[in-house]
């Protein structure tokens, strides 16, 4: 019986895969090549896959980022933003670009386009998908480029890359302290939650599922299980049979999701510094509450407003700020594993 239970959920689960990659072709074709300039794509570079809806304000300290961390080539879908976002990136000439006007919600919340994009040209690559709110932080990245982490990936096999999404706030009110158009955003939210992170299993996918921190801690005190998922992976050695199935929380083949070791070790990690929460958020959280593009019917986004009215302060006495990826791994949230 255990066999023939292990045998059947692969056969659905290469059934859901397949679904996904069919819908995402199908959901893709509204999708608009407006600066396609994927021939500059060399072998061994590393690819950012992103999409975005009114981030003009991010984006330049974002694409910077990443360009110093080693991304070779950003692959963007522009959501309909009238805030000059697409134009901002139609400059930019590492940056291949694409544009919808689609229904983020219907587009299983982005998803089938990057799983579109990273199929038609990602394959063979490191691939990197991330939210323009998100920024990569893993062992010795203050001396070893991106590449030196893939490569060594590569030696060991190694075809995914986890990385915890860590929320950054600063203290006081959000919006107390104004953000700048290309500022650094961790000038300002440079505080986390240290502990009070749950872990379970996804018995299904196979996945870790992390729930916890600020948002859990201030806006789903009552309801936890509700809060955002934290557990992300980010960074896969991409093939075209690939799909992420929900945002980055989980993809298959499943194989892509045992970023983890279950005999008491550790594999290597990083985090995702999440700068969801600086003052442009508070705008934003009501233009998308009124857009109601989210899941489960912008749950997350009222749970937001909700708390942006009594003057969130996401800051407590636990809270710790931020110093470099050494602290990070000494509280247990990246880990160098055999990476020395």
């Amino acid at each position: 019986m255990p066999v023939f239970k292990s045998w059947r959920r692969r056969l659905a689960l290469r059934a859901h895969r397949q679904y996904l990659l069919g819908r995402a072709i199908r959901r893709s074709r509204r999708l608009s090549p407006v600066a396609d300039r994927t021939a500059q794509i060399r072998r061994r570079d590393i690819l950012l896959f992103c999409s975005f809806r009114n981030e003009k304000p991010r984006l330049p300290f974002f694409l910077d980022y990443y360009r110093k961390l080693g991304i070779g080539h950003f692959l963007v879908v522009d959501n309909d933003s009238d805030d000059g976002g697409r134009e901002y990136t139609l400059r930019q000439p590492d940056c291949s670009v694409w544009t919808t006007r689609d229904s983020y919600r219907e587009a299983r919340f982005g998803m089938d386009w990057m799983n579109r994009l990273l199929r038609r040209h990602g394959s063979g690559h490191w691939c990197l998908t991330v939210d323009p709110d998100e920024f990569l932080v893993y062992p010795h990245c203050d001396t070893r480029p991106l590449r030196a982490l893939t490569d060594w990936l590569d030696a060991s096999a190694i075809r995914s890359f986890s990385a915890m999404l860590l929320d950054m706030y600063p203290k006081g009110a959000i919006g107390a302290q104004p953000y700048a158009e290309g500022a650094n955003p961790f000038d300002i939210a440079c505080w986390f939650d240290p502990a009070g992170y749950a872990i379970r299993k996804n018995g299904k996918f196979g996945n870790l599922w992390i729930q916890g921190g600020p948002r859990g801690r201030v806006f789903f005190p009552d309801n936890p299980e509700e809060s955002p998922a934290l557990n992300k992976i980010p960074l896969v050695r991409w093939k075209r049979s690939y799909a992420y199935v929900s945002s980055t929380h989980m993809a298959l083949p499943r194989s892509l999701n045992l970023v983890y070791d279950e005999n008491g070790g550790e594999k290597v990690s990083g985090c995702l510094l999440h700068a969801k929460f600086l003052s442009t958020f508070i705008q934003k959280s009501a233009e998308e509450l009124d857009r109601g593009q989210h899941y489960a019917g912008s749950q997350e986004y009222r749970a937001y407003q909700s708390g942006l009215q009594d003057n969130a302060d996401l800051w407590c006495p636990e809270s710790r700020r931020l110093q470099d990826w050494r602290q990070l791994e000494e509280l247990g949230l990246i880990s160098a594993g055999n990476w020395a």
